[in-house]
């Protein structure tokens, strides 16, 4: 192998676990109480349906199968795999375990070590970018598996209003393999921006130290024990909605066009944009800002949000409908609560 390909790091291949069941347009205006039809959760938030979590349907778990999907797919040995890095979710089987020493064991990927990875949405983005530097700094490193569940759905709380941007919060798991000197399918440049201003904006309200769910009282414990834990929410609705208004969309193609220029590229060069789903309007906008056409990304109005999982169905959908091709330039971006913005440019193909 050259020297120039030693530098490069290329995806192998990918995983995806789904569960079958689902929740369609019309349940999720049911569980609204009247407050969204079905033709405006459909139109407006751009959900069909999307996947709600099964038995044995665990993050943990979830993130294995997909891995172990991965692997099939990509035809290699666990043993080959040098470093796990988990992007699921904290809403787990165990709170306190680590997800990617479980998923490594679950796939007897025993010489890998593993780490568990948090930046919400834009988790896989981030992952991404840190295997492609662990692997050139590291000469001990030259294959990851980025991998992880997701079911934050089952936390919302749907007669909330000001969670309804997260009514499209769905269920499921993604892999990638990436490989160092692999020569194709290369990651170039990327970017991130971060900004701790929205940290507290939004999260889970009871479970942490500040609201234990052994300190509540009686009537309000009671609630969560006939709804769930359902406590997903916004804190500051108007502070994260004129603060995002001011600053999102200019961070976020400060994102894109960074990691272009890392990469030798501009706008023009982008062939497939692989996107988390929003709702519809934002999802045109974005389009209509960088020139592109419907034809050139997936809009994943029947899966619904997986979080930092949909990189991972984008990238699946994009090879099976034919719009992601070889020699074609994939830009990825995403964005999480926190807040956090990324993208990152992947050359398709050899």
């Amino acid at each position: 192998m050259n020297a120039a390909r030693m530098n490069e790091v290329g995806i192998l291949g990918y995983g995806l676990y789904l569960p079958r069941h689902y929740m369609s347009a019309a349940d999720i205006a049911a569980a609204t109480g009247g407050r969204w039809s079905e033709t405006a959760v459909r139109e407006k938030l751009g959900i069909v349906r999307k996947t709600v979590p099964g038995p044995g349907d665990g993050t943990q778990e979830m993130g294995a199968r997909a891995a172990q999907d991965a692997i099939a797919r990509s035809g290699i040995d666990p043993q080959e795999i040098d470093l796990v890095l988990c992007v699921g979710e904290e809403w787990k089987e165990y709170p306190l375990t680590t997800s990617a020493t479980y998923i490594q064991a679950r796939i007897g990927a025993h010489r890998a070590w593993g780490i568990d990875i948090q930046q919400r949405c834009n988790t896989t983005v981030a992952a991404i970018k840190i295997a492609k530097d662990m692997m050139l700094s590291d000469p001990d490193i030259a294959t990851v598996l980025i991998v992880g569940g997701y079911r934050n759905g089952e936390l919302i709380d749907y007669t909330d209003p000001d969670v309804s941007f997260m009514y499209d919060l769905a269920t499921g798991a993604g892999a990638l393999l990436l490989r160092r000197g692999l020569g194709r399918n290369l990651v170039l440049g990327s970017h991130i921006i971060t900004d701790g201003s929205f940290a507290r904006d939004t999260g889970m309200y009871y479970g942490g130290t500040e609201h234990p769910i052994e300190a509540l009282p009686e009537p309000e414990l009671a609630q969560l024990r006939a709804r769930g834990n359902r406590s997903l929410r916004v804190f500051d609705a108007e502070h994260m909605k004129s603060g995002l208004d001011a600053v999102s969309l200019r961070n976020w193609l400060a994102c894109i066009d960074k990691a272009l220029v890392k990469s030798r590229a501009t706008r023009a060069d982008i062939d497939y944009l692989n996107v988390l789903h929003f709702k519809r309007s934002m999802h045109t906008g974005m389009l209509e800002i960088l020139g592109l056409a419907p034809e050139q990304t997936v809009y994943l109005e029947n899966y619904g949000h997986l979080g930092q999982v949909d990189f991972m169905i984008s990238l699946h959908e994009g090879l099976q409908q034919k719009k992601l091709k070889d020699g074609d330039l994939m830009v990825a971006i995403a964005a999480g609560i926190g807040y956090v913005w990324g993208a990152v440019a992947v050359r398709w193909g050899a």
